[in-house]
């Protein structure tokens, strides 16, 4: 059981990996409303919004999109491999440059267990 008198260490040390490290190849970016957009900004905003995140579709640097069922964002599966570059394309959209829109990004790779699938992967982890 938990107690709060507990103390933590903070620690930069990277945790023990039981699998290998695997490249980013998408970045999943997870889309929250700071203020529920006004009836106004609705009107204003998203007839560019919808256009700019289309071209981004077609230019490749998003995969699929959703809207969460709250209807409080939209979720991105975004084909690149760096948090700063999926951030910088959120933030030049239209709710993004209006302040309206906050992303949580998360790297994403291969499932790493697949690798004990190859003959080489059993050797690689010693097994």
């Amino acid at each position: 059981m938990h107690n709060p008198q507990d103390k933590t260490t903070e620690t930069t040390a990277k945790p023990k990996r039981n699998f290998p490290e695997v490249p980013i190849t998408k970045i999943l970016a997870i889309g929250q409303f700071t203020k529920p957009p006004t009836p106004e900004q609705i009107k204003e905003i998203f007839p560019e919004e919808v256009p700019a995140t289309l071209k981004l579709y077609l230019s490749g640097k998003i995969d699929q999109w959703w809207v969460k069922q709250t209807q409080t964002g939209a979720v991105f599966l975004m084909n690149v491999t760096s948090i700063e570059e999926a951030r910088a394309l959120m933030e030049e959209l239209p709710l993004g440059k209006a302040g309206l829109m906050e992303h949580e990004f998360i790297e994403l790779g291969p499932l790493t267990p697949l690798h004990l699938f190859l003959t080489d992967g059993w050797t690689a982890t010693g097994k």
